[in-house]
Formats: C-alpha cells, sequence, structure tokens
C-alpha cells in the first residue's frame, strides 16, 4: 500500500485566521491510495481537468487509472470530479448514505412547488443512488475509521502501516490550527459528537491528513 496528497484542500473563510466570510473558493484535501490492484481516490475535490492535471503531476496516472472512489462525507465540494469518474467504484460509509437519503426525501418535501430547487435535489439524489456500501476494509491496508459528527455518518481511513498509522480524517480536523488548538469546525451538525470524534483521530493516528490541509504529524504522538 502506498498513498499521498494529489490536492491539498481550504476551507473559504477560516476563523482560526481571523476571517469573516467567504474568501476563497472551498475545496476538500484529496489523497490517493495504491494497494494491489485498486487505486482508490478520496474526496475528489476539483473540477475534473484540474484533478486530472493534479494527479499527473502527483503521480503520472490520470482519472482513467482510478479503480474506487471514497467520500468521507457527502458534501458538495467533496465531489466536484465525479463526472470524470463515473468508470470508478463509489464508495461511503453505510450511515452517511443513509443521511443523506433522509436529509434529500425532507428538503424535497420543503421544497414543493420550487420546481428549480426539486430539480437540483432529485439530481443529488440520483448521484447519491451511485454509490455503494464502503464495507469495513477498502482495500489491503485501508480500513474504515468512523468519525460520525462533522455530518452524522462521516467517516475517515485507517491506513495502519509497519512504521505509523495514517488516518485520513475528512473535515473532523480541518486544519493544522484546528488540530493544534484541539478544535472541530462550527458547521458541524453535531458539535459534541464531533468532539469526541477528534480526540479518537488524535488518540490514534502518528500522521493526519486534514480535510483542508496539508499532511500534519501528531504533535501527541511525535
Amino acid at each position: 500500500m502506498d498513498w499521498r496528497i494529489v490536492s491539498i484542500g481550504t476551507l473559504p473563510s477560516n476563523p482560526l485566521w481571523n476571517e469573516t466570510g467567504p474568501q476563497r473558493t472551498g475545496h476538500a484535501t484529496t489523497t490517493v491510495v495504491k494497494s494491489d490492484n485498486t487505486i482508490l481516490l478520496v474526496d475528489p475535490s476539483l473540477p475534473p481537468q484540474m484533478l486530472n492535471a493534479r494527479l499527473q503531476e502527483r503521480w503520472g496516472i490520470d482519472l482513467s487509472a482510478i479503480t474506487h472512489v471514497f467520500l468521507t462525507s457527502f458534501d458538495p465540494d467533496r465531489r466536484r470530479s465525479l463526472s470524470g469518474l463515473e468508470h470508478a467504484t463509489w464508495y461511503m460509509h453505510e450511515p452517511e448514505i443513509q443521511s443523506a437519503v433522509d436529509a434529500i426525501s425532507e428538503e424535497l418535501q420543503q421544497a414543493s412547488g420550487d420546481s428549480e430547487l426539486s430539480q437540483l435535489l432529485e439530481q443529488h439524489r440520483n448521484l447519491l443512488a451511485n454509490f455503494e456500501v464502503a464495507p469495513d476494509r477498502v482495500c489491503a491496508g485501508v480500513d474504515l475509521f468512523p468519525i460520525h459528527g462533522y455530518t452524522p455518518g462521516s467517516c475517515g481511513l485507517l491506513l495502519p502501516t509497519p512504521k505509523r498509522t495514517i488516518l485520513i480524517c475528512g473535515d473532523t480536523v480541518a486544519t493544522s490550527e484546528h488540530l493544534a488548538k484541539g478544535m472541530v469546525l462550527a458547521t458541524c451538525a453535531n458539535i459534541e459528537m464531533a468532539q469526541e470524534s477528534f480526540k479518537e483521530c488524535v488518540e490514534i493516528a502518528d500522521v493526519l491528513v486534514p480535510g483542508r490541509d496539508n499532511v500534519v504529524v501528531n504533535p501527541i504522538r511525535s
């Protein structure tokens, strides 16, 4: 098993930088993992053409080589490249799939009479139908690590290696500043649950891949 960052993400507004209101287009950190015959892309956040270029730069492959996709949550800015990945198998954690189904169904009921919004929600529901429930072991050397709270079913990926344990955190650990301050995002669906998940990330991982930042060595375990 081998892995690397394809694209470093960013928050649209980082309160720990004393920012208020959107300052930039937010996008998630995207990671690629190679394991046996599997090439797994985690949180393909950039538009397809941009992400294809990054894959070429980082590992000499393009989107056509990707066999599997995993989303740590169903946030729209984690899935901008899906239109270029229709050949791959798409995975999410089962509770995240179900919570997204429930949320879209509720929003559709509330959007009754708003044809434009209803059409958009139907597109999201149709997209969601293409996801499969991720197995506990996504591929050799890559295991699910449920970290609910940022969204109801958010889930990271644990990559245990002989020398260190790597954890792809999604937005449970958003940036290096959030890690240093022990903080979760104010936009979490459940702050208390997210804080517990944050603690679990810090307790288990030697190296963390935050949702909106570069790789960080766990200061507690280094």
